[in-house]
């Protein structure tokens, strides 16, 4: 009798010591900058997008959030970075569609799982993609291009920001929706790829919102269709492929905060609490709503939501990509 109310006082000793410890690390994170792993190159959309929230939630955090570049293979190799770092909420990744979502569908080793070596924290808004091509392309309507694509196998070269980035799957998508065979173009971002379509050294590319608008604005390229649902306020005059050639046909970038497996739940937490105070601030939320980046119900922002969403689309992806033959070529 004695011993067992020994080990009950003990046990309930250690819940104590576990809820002042959740308490403290709560009170105390974050104690120094914190780092946000972005897997592409600095100028694309998700490194805009993901410098624009970091700003915002540092300022609630009270600690500055760094970004960290560290491109390649379609935003793999940091991720699986990032998936290797201390779980103490101080390296954390910014995900998004391609390697949290398709990857395990594209790649027969991947250094890394997308749930069960992560744990979500928080998802952004969403962003649709525009389809632009160069100024001198002679296609001048969406038409036009899948006309041209049809006529010209495999010369219709489209560039993306990696394999695996989400101007690589909605291209692929695209062509296969179309009935067309393109030509994919990767390269270490979505800077350098946006580059060479303004350049004319390739024929387009499906660009996120938050950067295509831009080039649009000035001109530097021409807008034939956007993936939303409906057309976007800042693009009244450019279709939806889902009303033109493509009936149906809708796709935007999802991204997400991830934290690696084992970080206290106590630090994912704050670092969520802090998010949905920046989403309830109207003044930012209109300045993203300027982009054309698409916002979502509250609830859908959550950690919690995010992780569900990750384990649909893992397995979504590995559906779409058999269906729509997305591959590594």
């Amino acid at each position: 009798m004695i011993d067992m109310k020994k080990r009950a006082a003990r046990a309930l000793l250690a819940v104590t010591f576990a809820a002042a410890a959740h308490g403290a690390c709560a009170q105390s994170y974050p104690a120094r900058p914190v780092t946000w792993v972005v897997p592409f190159a600095a100028g694309g959309p998700t490194d805009a997008l993901a410098r624009a929230m970091a700003e915002r939630v540092a300022r609630e955090l009270g600690q500055p959030i760094i970004i960290d570049n560290a491109p390649g293979a379609g935003g793999t190799v940091g991720t699986a970075k990032a998936s290797r770092a201390a779980a103490d909420g101080y390296t954390m990744l910014v995900g998004h569609m391609g390697y949290m979502g398709a990857a395990p569908a594209l790649y027969k080793k991947l250094a890394y799982d997308p749930v069960k070596d992560f744990a979500p924290v928080f998802r952004f808004p969403d962003t649709p993609l525009v389809l632009m091509v160069r100024k001198e392309h002679p296609a001048k309507d969406i038409g036009a291009l899948v006309d041209f694509g049809k006529a010209n196998p495999d010369k219709l070269f489209i560039s993306n920001a990696g394999v695996g980035s989400s101007s690589h799957l909605i291209a692929a998508l695209f062509a296969a929706s179309a009935g067309i065979k393109i030509s994919q173009v990767p390269y270490k971002g979505a800077g350098p790829a946006l580059v060479d379509v303004i350049g004319g050294q390739v024929d387009g590319i499906f660009d996120q919102t938050n950067t295509a608008l831009p080039q649009i604005k000035e001109a530097k390229a021409r807008a034939l269709a956007v993936t939303a649902k409906v057309r976007l306020p800042q693009l009244k005059d450019v279709p939806t492929l889902g009303e033109t050639v493509l009936p149906g046909f809708e796709a935007s970038t999802w991204y997400g905060i991830y934290a690696p497996k084992g970080t206290p739940q106590a630090v994912l937490d704050k670092v969520q609490q802090a998010y949905l105070k920046v989403m309830s601030d109207k003044a930012f939320t209109d300045r993203l709503a300027e982009q054309a980046i698409q916002m979502l119900p509250p609830e859908q922002y959550t950690g919690t939501a995010l992780g569900k969403h990750t384990e649909a689309e893992v397995m979504r992806w590995k559906a779409v990509a058999a269906k729509a033959n997305v591959s590594l070529d």
